[in-house]
Formats: structure tokens, C-alpha cells, sequence
């Protein structure tokens, strides 16, 4: 680290979300401060850089303007683009080349990197996450895992450290990897207080509680949305294989060998997340007990309901209920 402090850069490009690249500077500012109440230096310097001099436009349609890359940084973030609903990915990362090779660039010359949301795809289209573990916005978790094979991607993840590469969750999840890189280097009290002052979730460690498996339906995967369709229509029904692949035409070893091929599980699994999912709309909407909201999933056995929902989400139901509900309303 330079005398003039932990030097983060963020990359800026057409279409990134400037809340993710500006949350993580207007952090580690406020942590400055913070430090500055207490007499001790500065931990932090940051920039703002782009792959090409000129305007950016970022999303939303502000434009702004920011300096070319310069590589004497201790890391470089990667913040999330806006994707509109069916947008194809590999088209939108075509048209972010140049930045593409600006991370081989900066990889090259040993500059570690960290990216928020989707901006692991551009990491991805790198080749730097080739052989190691990450995380991304979880909606999208299953198309970094088919686009990057050699990458263990674990979509429950918040963050995700493997040597000179660190992988976050999504759009709020630039404000983990800010805290994270405050109490890395300036300590867990600076950490804590920047958070205070900030109204910021400190100590976050999961997406699993916002996982929504209703959102995750891809364009891609035309025989498995349809199944996931049928079993989202039936989740208080009891699943049996058999019935479910004569509804849809196939045998049932056809059933799994194509499911799993394009959703990289079982449609058990599938049912059995949804189920969890359903779960946590009801204990956020609705009064109604811990044993109706199991029976209303079909699982009528309590306590089994119990076991898989803390396993799946981190928390009991009860938990969960006391910190969502009415919490987005």
C-alpha cells in the first residue's frame, strides 16, 4: 500500500450502474473522514477510470466524464451494468471489448480485482475467474456458471475472496465490498462506524434470504421454463416424477438428463427451492403460522418445513419473519 493510502480505481463504462462504481468511492470517502475525527491519515485514495477518454453515459442516461486508466492502483473494482429482461448477455459483453482488454491489461501487470453484481461477467470474459470460486448477482448465477465452466460459482454468496480476485453479490452488495475493504485496512472499529453513520448492513454474509426462484426463468431454457412453470402452478401438490415428465411428453430419464442440462439440477430441487421461496413470501405478507405456511408449500411435517427453510435460507422462519416482514413494504 502507497503512502498516500489503499489506491481503489473504478472502472466506468456505457451502460454500468453508477451507484455500484460511486457507492464504493463515497464509502471509503466517509471511512477517510471517519479516520480523520481521530487524528490518523487517510486509508483510501480513489479514482474513477474508463477504458477510453470521452463521456461516459452511464445507466439511467447521466452522462460523466473520467480519466483513462492508470494501473498504479492496489485494486480495481468492476461495477454491475444495467440488463433490460431477455437482453442477451453475450451480445451486451460484445460491446464491452475494450474493457474486456483493459482487465487483461491490468491483470498482467498484477493489479487484484473485485467486481459487484455483473460485473463478474466482464471478469469472467477476462479469463480471470478461470479456476476459482465467485459470486454474482444471484439471479444471474447460473449464466456465469455456463459461460465460465472452470468457475465454481456459488450463488448464495455475498462475497467471495480467491486470491487476487474478489467477487460480490448484487447492486447493494458494493456497499459489503466497501465495508469489507474498510476493515481490511482500517480496522473493524472504522468499519463499524462507517456503517453507523452510513445507515449501512454491516456483516452481511448471504444472498440466500432474496433468492426468488419465480425471477429466475431463462430465455435459453425453453423445456425447463416450462416445466418450472407447471411445478411453480402445483408447489402445495405433491411432486411425482413420473406424472410430471407424461405431463410433458418424455420419459422420466429424459426428464432429469434435459432439466438438469439446462438448470444444472433436479426438478426436485427446483420444486423444493421455490417451495422455500413461496415460504418467505407468506412469512413476509401474511399472518399466518409457521405450520400452515409449511402445509401451504406441502411439507406437512413442521419440523422437517423448519429444518430444510434454515438450512436453504441461513435462518429460521421465525427469524426470517422478524427480519422481512413488512420490510419492503
Amino acid at each position: 500500500m502507497s503512502a498516500a493510502g489503499y489506491r481503489v480505481g473504478v472502472l466506468v463504462y456505457d451502460g454500468c450502474f453508477a451507484s455500484e462504481a460511486f457507492g464504493i468511492v463515497d464509502l471509503l470517502t466517509l471511512a477517510n473522514r471517519i479516520t480523520a475525527f481521530g487524528g490518523e491519515p487517510a486509508p483510501f485514495t480513489t479514482s474513477v477510470h474508463a477504458a477510453r477518454p470521452g463521456t461516459i453515459c452511464v445507466s439511467g442516461g447521466t452522462d460523466l466524464r473520467a480519466a483513462r486508466m492508470s494501473y498504479g492502483l492496489d485494486l480495481l473494482v468492476v461495477p454491475g451494468f444495467d440488463l433490460e429482461p431477455r437482453q442477451d448477455i453475450a451480445r451486451r459483453l460484445a460491446g464491452l471489448h475494450d474493457e474486456v482488454v483493459l482487465l487483461r491489461r491490468a491483470c498482467v501487470r498484477g493489479v487484484p480485482m473485485a467486481s459487484v453484481c455483473v460485473g463478474a461477467f466482464l471478469l469472467g470474459e477476462a479469463g480471470l475467474l478461470d479456476g476459482r470460486r465467485a459470486t454474482t448477482a444471484w439471479l444471474f448465477a447460473d449464466e456465469l456458471a455456463r459461460r465460465n465452466p472452470n468457475t465454481v460459482v456459488d450463488a448464495s454468496a455475498l462475497l467471495v475472496e480467491d486470491g487476487s480476485v474478489t467477487t460480490t453479490g448484487a447492486f447493494s452488495a458494493a456497499q459489503d465490498l466497501a465495508l469489507h475493504l474498510i476493515r481490511l485496512r482500517a480496522g473493524a472499529a472504522v468499519a463499524r462506524r462507517t456503517a453507523m453513520v452510513a445507515l449501512a448492513a454491516p456483516g452481511r454474509t448471504t444472498q440466500a434470504p432474496y433468492i426468488d426462484e419465480t425471477l429466475r426463468e431463462n430465455a435459453n431454457q425453453a423445456f425447463s421454463s416450462r416445466v418450472r412453470h407447471d411445478l411453480l402452478a402445483n408447489l402445495d401438490q405433491a411432486y411425482a416424477l413420473a406424472t410430471l415428465a407424461a405431463a410433458h411428453h418424455v420419459s422420466t430419464r429424459t426428464m432429469l438428463r434435459r432439466f438438469r442440462a439446462e438448470t444444472g439440477q433436479t426438478p426436485l430441487d427446483f420444486l423444493q427451492t421455490a417451495r422455500i421461496s413461496r415460504a418467505k413470501l407468506l412469512l413476509e405478507s401474511t399472518s399466518l403460522s409457521v405450520s400452515e405456511i409449511a402445509r401451504a408449500v406441502s411439507y406437512h411435517d413442521t419440523s422437517t418445513f423448519r429444518r430444510l427453510f434454515a438450512k436453504a435460507v441461513g435462518m429460521t422462519p421465525s427469524g426470517y419473519r422478524h427480519s422481512f416482514a413488512g420490510a419492503l413494504e
